[in-house]
């Protein structure tokens, strides 16, 4: 009885996590029905789809991921674990890993979300910043990590504060300008 009432609270604290935070990473795996992927299996936990249409075997994907939400002081910020689900579940629905290149562009407070250790601590009282082992994750599979300066320079966020891999552009506006040139488009959600 009492591992079933375990099991019970450990479903319902994973549940509780997914709908509080659109994501909630680790907890996901938890998720009836989701598993860890085979590309980043420390995010973007996956549901295998029965059924689901064909995906072209010529399929390729230039996608860029839009995050100015920030993830809750803590958290993995939910743009940067969808990023990883969509390398996980393409990978998995069988298109090659070199078939498909991200970016994730943010902006906002968001930002302080792409920033290294001690100035998300700082910003959120002492929080450790979760995203960054996405990050790293993430960049290690040629992942794109995109600062807006304009949001950096009013949220004073200094080049030398972002975590290792992010750059900074001009502003998101032009970085979404010079993704779609390269022919990537915007993930609308």
């Amino acid at each position: 009885m009492r591992s079933t009432f375990t099991r019970a609270a450990l479903a319902a604290l994973a549940l509780g996590g997914w709908a509080a935070n659109g994501s909630a990473g680790a907890q996901e795996a938890m998720r009836p029905g989701f598993h860890a992927g085979t590309v980043i299996p420390d995010f973007g936990a996956v549901a295998s789809v029965d059924g689901h249409a064909p995906i072209p075997a010529e399929a390729t994907f230039s996608i860029v991921f839009d995050a100015s939400d920030p993830g809750k002081p803590g958290s993995i910020n939910s743009t940067i674990e969808s990023a990883a689900r969509f390398i996980n579940m393409h990978v998995e629905a069988g298109v090659p890993r070199e078939a498909i290149r991200l970016a994730v562009v943010v902006h906002g407070q968001a930002a302080f979300d792409l920033t290294d250790a001690a100035t998300y601590a700082a910003k959120h009282d002492g929080a450790a910043n979760a995203n960054l082992a996405a990050i790293a994750a993430l960049s290690q599979h040629d992942v794109r990590f995109i600062l807006c300066g304009q949001s950096a320079a009013a949220l004073g966020i200094k080049r030398d504060q972002l975590a290792p891999g992010v750059r900074m552009s001009l502003s998101a506006m032009t970085a979404h300008a010079l993704l779609q040139q390269q022919g990537y488009t915007l993930n609308p959600f």
